[in-house]
């Protein structure tokens, strides 16, 4: 999940977008992703979320899959940028639910609306520890049942709790974690299939999941074990995550960090110096 940054005059920084792509890349991450928690979507405008949508799939020119996260308030909004992402090029899309909580039959349909006016492959943000509304697995599958392009659901879970849904779903849709990495290679065991972390320690990331993926879990512990403390820094709260997860990044990407965009935790002197050893700890960013 790409990072928001914002220039000294508040604009979003389309430079770092860029820079973040790249990285990206070179460190063979399977997909690119936007418009999350992680980079701050509901503090961007409209105009300034389709922007981020268009830098983002400009940039990745096809090395990579983009997600676009949508998190619009209203149905009517959450279709037109579900196909603004389509026509861009986003490989596939996430959907966060509506507000306030609705029931699970209303957000059943809610999504199902949505599905139906694309043809990319749909995920469901389904997050009730972070946004307080989600879905059931027996609701899930009645969900991809009905609209079989909803195929991915978009967690931040406890990897226990990961592996339950996954077994609950009995491979009809393909589980994806976040959480920033905790518990990465228990999120592998558990039977998720990749995860959607911040930027922070992406190169790792990558080789936990490389690792896995060939059946070498001394290699993904070892990785782990070098992000870990990084990772349980910054994941005490989300407020906390994104003000030190962005200056751990914009350290190793080699970024101006720039202003925050409120409301947003102030750092202090003692996160700041507690950033920064834990982003020279991990190195720069190709």
């Amino acid at each position: 999940m790409l990072m928001a940054f914002f220039t000294k005059d508040g604009r979003l920084c389309r430079d770092a977008v860029k820079r973040q792509v790249e990285a990206a890349v070179a460190v063979g991450a399977s997909g690119v992703a936007v418009l999350g928690l992680g980079q701050e979507a509901i503090k961007l405008g409209r105009e300034e979320r389709r922007a981020v949508i268009e830098w983002a799939i400009s940039d990745a020119a096809g090395r990579r899959p983009v997600a676009v996260t949508l998190g619009e308030t209203n149905l009517p909004d959450m279709i037109e940028m579900a196909r603004f992402a389509e026509r861009a090029g986003a490989g596939w899309i996430i959907l966060q639910p509506p507000r306030p909580p609705a029931s699970g039959a209303d957000i059943i349909a809610f999504f199902g609306a949505i599905a139906d006016a694309v043809s990319v492959p749909v995920g469901i943000q389904n997050a009730p520890e972070f946004l307080g509304i989600g879905l059931t697995p027996d609701e899930l599958v009645a969900l991809n049942r009905a609209h079989p392009n909803v195929s991915v659901v978009k967690a931040e879970s406890a990897a226990v709790t990961v592996g339950e849904l996954v077994d609950r779903l009995e491979g009809r849709m393909a589980v994806f974690n976040g959480r920033a990495g905790l518990e990465l290679v228990d999120n592998y065991r558990a039977g998720a299939v990749g995860m959607i972390p911040g930027f922070d320690t992406i190169d790792l990331q990558v080789m936990v999941e490389q690792a896995m993926a060939r059946g070498d879990e001394a290699v993904a512990e070892a990785a782990y074990q070098r992000l870990l403390p990084s990772v349980a820094f910054i994941m005490q709260t989300l407020p906390l995550y994104l003000t030190y997860g962005k200056l751990i990044a914009a350290a190793r990407l080699g970024l101006d960090p720039g202003p925050q965009r409120g409301p947003a935790h102030a750092p202090t002197p003692r996160g700041i110096a507690w950033a920064k050893r834990f982003a020279d700890a991990l190195g720069p960013l190709p």
